[in-house]
C-alpha cells in the first residue's frame, strides 16, 4: 500500500521487532511477551491491546480507538465487557494494579494510557531509495536469509525525532508524486495462546474465523505401558499426538470444538460458502477425509486414505465447491500422488502424474478456479512448484526451491504463490511471482502452515517453539535419572560417542545456526567444528580421529565434509559422480563412507572411498534413509522411511541380495532414533514415543529398557563399553497460531 500520513493507529506506523520496558519485552515477530527472557502467557486480544498502548506510550488511547483497532465493525463482541477483561489480563501478566498502576493507567470514561518507561533504541535514519523493494519482500536467490525488521521511530531524543520526521515527510512527498512504495513492516499478533500445540490453521472465506488443530496435552502425554512389544502394535492411537479440530472467531476467545477423535494430525479447509469444513485426519485406526458443519454437528466420512505423514495431509476445496484436492499414496505404495475427489459422487480421480516426480502434492486451486498449483518433489533437496490447467495436461515450472516445504497457497489476486519453507534460520515464507517465477522472501514474519482469507488481507500461520537437549542414560543403573550433557539454552541433538569413548560429536544451535560441535565424554571442553554453513549429523571414523558430517552448500545442495579432531581442520569430501550427499556413516574398517544421494527419483544408497573419489551405488529406493553398518561389516541396516518405518537389513557379503525387514522388530518412531549394539538394537517404537526399547538378535523379541521423561528427538548412540546411551529429548514444545490483519 502507498505511504500515508501517520495517524494514531498501530497499522500505519512502522513497528519495531521488539519493544522493551523494565523487565519486559514484547516480541512482534513471535507475538510473545517475555519477562527476563521467560515467556508470559497473554491471549491474543490482550496482546493486541498492549501493543496498541505501547505504540502510543504516554498518550491516551480512547475507548473508541481501541474498539476500532481491535474489534472492527464486522466483528460482533460485547465491547463493554471485553475491553475491561482484556485490560485486567494485561495487568495480571505485568503484575500491575488498577489502583496503583505502574504500566496501564485508566482514565475513566476516556480510555487507557501506558505510563511505563520504554527502553529507547538508537534511531534508524531512513534514506529514500530510487526503487524501493516490494512491500514486505526482499529479493534473494532462493536460499536461507535472515529475517530483518524495522524499528519504530519516535523513541529517541527530540532532535533525532525531528530529523527522522523530515526524512519521512520527504519520502511521503516523493512517493505521492512518483507512485513509489514504502516498506511497511508486517506485524503478527497471537490468535491462540493455549497450552499444548495449536497448528494447521485455515481461514474462513470471509476472514472472520479460523479452524485449527489443537493438542492440549502435548507435553503431558504418557508413554505406553512397559512389557513385551509386538511387531504389529494395537491399532489405537500411537501416543504421539492427540489433535482435535476447533473453530474460533477473530476477536473472540470462545472456542467451538468440532471433533472428538484424538488424532496424530488434522489438516482442514473451508467450503467456498463457509458452511462446511473438510478435514484430513491421520490416525492409526481411521485415516481419511471427512466433512463437518462449520457450526458443529456430526462428521461424515468422504474417503479413506493411506497418507502417512502431515506434510502430505493438506487439502483444498475448489472455488465452485465441486472438487476436493488431496494427496495420498497409490495403492499403499511409497510415493505420494495428487488426487481429486468429486464432492457430488465421492469418486476419486488420480491427477496426471509426472514420472520425474518422486512425490506430488499440495494440489491447490487458484481463486479463479482456472489453474492449479502442484508440488513436484524431485529429491529431498529439490522441490519444483508448477502451475497446471485443471485437467493436468500442461505444466509450467514456476521455480525450484531447495528447502523443505510445509504448505503452499495462492495469493488473494492469484498473482503469486506463497510457500512456507524450513531453513537453517527457521521457518520462512517465500513468495513466487506467477508471471515470471521471481522468488522473494518475506522478512518480517515466518512460520508453518500459512492460510489466507479469500481477499488476501488476513494471513494466519503456526509458529512452533521446540527445545531439545542431549541426555545420557546409565544402562547399568536404570533407576537413576538421565543426565543432561553439554547444557545450552539452544536446541541440541544427534550426539555420537567416539569409538574410543573419549569424545562426543553432536549438533547444536548454540552459535546461532546448526553446527557440529565436539566435547569430552564427561561433558567438558566443548569446541565448535563446523564454522560456516549450517551443518550436522556427525559420524566417527573407527580410529576416533576424524568426523564426517553433512553441510549446506551455497547453491542449495548438500555435501560431505571431514574434520581431523586434533587440529579441527575441515576438508570437503570430493565425490566425483554424486552432487548431493548427506547422512554419512563410516564403515567399520574405515575404508568407506556410506551416504545417501539424490541423483534421480528417490534416494540412492552409495559408498565412496573415505578419502573421496567415485561413489558406488548399492541400493535405490524411494524411501531409504540413514544407514548404519554392523560391527562385523557384514550387514547394513537402514530405516525404510523417515517415520513409522520398518528397519531393513542388507547383506553386504552377498552381492545382489534383496533387503529384508529385521524379523520380529516393531516399527521405528523416527529414522534416527536407533543404534546397533553387539547383541541387538536400541530404538524408539512407533507406538511408544518416550520408551527406549531393545531388540534382541538371539530371541528376535523386543522389550522396553526404560522410559524417558519426554518424547525423543534425533540421534541415539551407545558408548563402546555398552554402559551409556546418548539420546536427545524434547524438553519443551509449544505451537500457537499467529495472525496478520493487514497482509500486503
Amino acid at each position: 500500500m502507498p505511504f500515508t500520513n501517520p495517524q494514531k493507529s498501530s497499522s500505519l506506523s512502522p513497528r519495531p521487532p521488539k519493544i522493551a520496558f523494565d523487565d519486559f519485552e514484547v516480541d512482534l515477530r513471535s507475538g510473545e511477551l517475555r519477562k527476563n527472557g521467560t515467556r508470559v502467557r497473554l491471549q491474543a486480544q490482550p496482546f493486541q491491546l498492549l501493543l496498541l498502548l505501547l505504540e502510543n506510550a504516554g498518550e491516551v488511547v480512547s475507548r473508541e480507538e481501541i474498539c476500532a483497532e481491535l474489534w472492527p465493525g464486522d466483528t460482533f463482541v460485547d465491547f463493554e465487557h471485553s475491553l475491561p477483561a482484556a485490560v485486567n489480563k494485561i495487568r495480571e501478566a505485568l503484575g500491575d494494579s488498577a489502583s496503583e498502576p505502574r504500566y496501564i493507567e485508566t482514565l475513566p470514561k476516556r480510555g487507557y494510557r501506558f505510563i511505563g518507561k520504554i527502553k529507547a533504541e538508537a534511531p534508524l535514519v531512513m534514506t529514500p531509495a530510487e526503487s524501493p523493494p516490494a512491500l514486505g519482500l526482499v529479493a534473494t536467490p532462493g536460499v536461507a536469509a535472515k529475517r530483518a525488521g524495522d524499528w519504530r521511530l519516535g523513541l529517541a531524543a527530540l532532535a533525532a525525532v525531528v530529523a527522522v520526521a523530515l526524512v519521512w515527510a520527504w519520502v511521503y512527498r516523493k512517493s505521492a508524486t512518483s507512485g513509489a512504495s514504502v516498506h511497511v513492516p508486517l506485524a503478527a499478533v497471537p490468535f491462540t495462546a493455549y497450552p499444548g500445540l495449536q497448528t494447521a490453521p485455515s481461514l474462513s472465506p470471509d476472514g472472520s474465523r479460523i479452524v485449527f488443530a489443537w493438542d492440549p496435552e502435548a507435553n503431558n502425554a504418557q508413554a505406553g505401558a512397559s512389557g513385551e512389544l509386538s511387531a504389529n502394535p494395537p491399532s489405537f492411537a500411537s501416543g504421539k499426538r492427540q489433535y482435535d479440530l476447533y473453530v474460533k472467531a477473530i476477536g473472540s476467545e470462545t472456542l467451538l470444538r468440532l471433533t472428538n477423535h484424538p488424532s496424530d494430525w488434522i489438516s482442514s479447509t473451508w467450503s467456498p460458502d463457509g458452511t462446511q469444513i473438510a478435514f484430513h485426519r491421520l490416525a492409526p485406526d481411521d485415516n481419511g477425509i471427512y466433512v463437518v458443519p462449520a457450526l458443529g454437528g456430526p462428521e461424515r466420512k468422504l474417503v479413506t486414505t493411506h497418507t502417512p505423514y502431515e506434510v502430505a495431509a493438506p487439502i483444498n476445496w475448489s472455488p465452485d465447491g465441486k472438487w476436493l484436492a488431496y494427496a495420498d499414496t497409490e495403492n499403499g505404495q511409497p510415493g505420494d500422488r495428487a488426487f481429486l475427489l468429486n464432492m457430488a459422487t465421492l469418486e476419486t480421480h488420480e491427477f496426471p502424474h509426472d514420472p520425474a516426480c518422486r512425490h506430488e502434492g499440495l494440489l491447490t486451486f487458484s481463486h479463479s478456479g482456472n489453474e492449479l498449483l502442484i508440488l513436484c518433489v524431485i529429491s529431498t533437496v529439490n522441490f519444483d512448484y508448477l502451475v497446471t490447467d485443471v485437467e493436468g495436461k500442461s505444466r509450467r515450472l514456476l521455480a525450484r526451491i531447495h528447502e523443505f516445504p510445509s504448505l503452499a497457497l495462492w495469493s488473494g489476486d492469484d498473482q503469486s504463490v506463497i510457500v512456507a519453507v524450513n531453513t537453517p534460520m527457521g521457518s520462512q515464507f517465500v513468495q513466487i511471482r506467477v508471471a515470471d517465477g521471481q522468488v522473494h522472501r518475506l522478512t518480517d514474519i515466518g512460520g508453518d502452515w500459512p492460510t489466507l482469507s479469500h481477499d488476501g488481507r488476513k494471513l494466519a500461520y503456526s509458529v512452533s517453539d521446540y527445545h531439545f537437549k542431549i541426555c545420557r542414560k546409565d544402562l547399568q543403573n536404570l533407576k537413576a535419572p538421565a543426565v543432561e550433557m553439554y547444557p545450552s539454552s539452544r536446541p541440541q541433538d544427534a550426539a555420537q560417542f567416539s569409538p574410543d569413548g573419549r569424545h562426543v560429536a553432536f549438533d547444536s544451535a548454540r552459535s546461532g545456526k546448526w553446527s557440529v560441535w565436539l566435547g569430552d565424554s564427561d561433558g567438558q571442553n566443548i569446541v565448535q567444528i563446523s564454522q560456516s554453513a549450517s551443518a550436522g549429523f556427525p559420524q566417527w571414523s573407527p580410529d576416533s580421529r576424524k568426523i564426517v558430517f553433512e553441510s549446506d552448500e551455497p547453491d542449495g545442495s548438500l555435501a560431505l565434509y571431514t574434520a581431523d579432531i586434533s587440529n579441527r581442520v575441515v576438508h570437503k569430501l570430493k565425490i566425483n559422480n554424486v552432487r548431493n550427499a548427506n547422512l554419512p556413516y563410516w564403515s567399520h574398517d574405515g575404508k568407506w563412507i556410506y551416504f545417501l544421494g539424490y541423483e534421480k527419483n528417490g534416494h540412492q544408497l552409495y559408498r565412496c572411498p573415505a578419502e573421496g573419489g567415485d561413489a558406488t551405488l548399492l541400493l535405490a529406493s524411494l524411501e531409504i534413509t540413514e544407514p548404519i553398518e554392523s560391527s562385523d561389516g557384514r550387514t547394513l541396516y537402514y530405516p525404510s522411511r523417515y517415520s513409522d518405518a520398518s528397519l531393513m537389513m542388507l547383506a553386504l557379503d552377498r552381492p545382489g541380495a534383496a533387503p529384508q525387514a529385521v524379523p520380529g522388530m516393531p516399527k521405528l518412531s523416527e529414522q534416527s532414533q536407533w543404534v546397533v549394539a553387539k547383541e541387538g538394537i536400541y530404538f524408539t517404537s512407533q507406538d511408544r514415543p518416550r520408551a527406549v526399547c531393545f531388540y534382541d538378535f538371539a530371541t528376535r523379541q523386543a522389550h522396553e529398557a526404560f522410559t524417558a521423561e519426554n518424547d525423543l528427538h534425533e540421534g541415539m548412540s551407545l558408548s563402546p563399553d555398552g554402559r551409556y546411551l546418548l539420546y536427545s529429548q524434547i524438553n519443551e514444545s509449544g505451537a500457537s497460531i499467529m495472525l496478520v490483519n493487514d497482509f500486503h
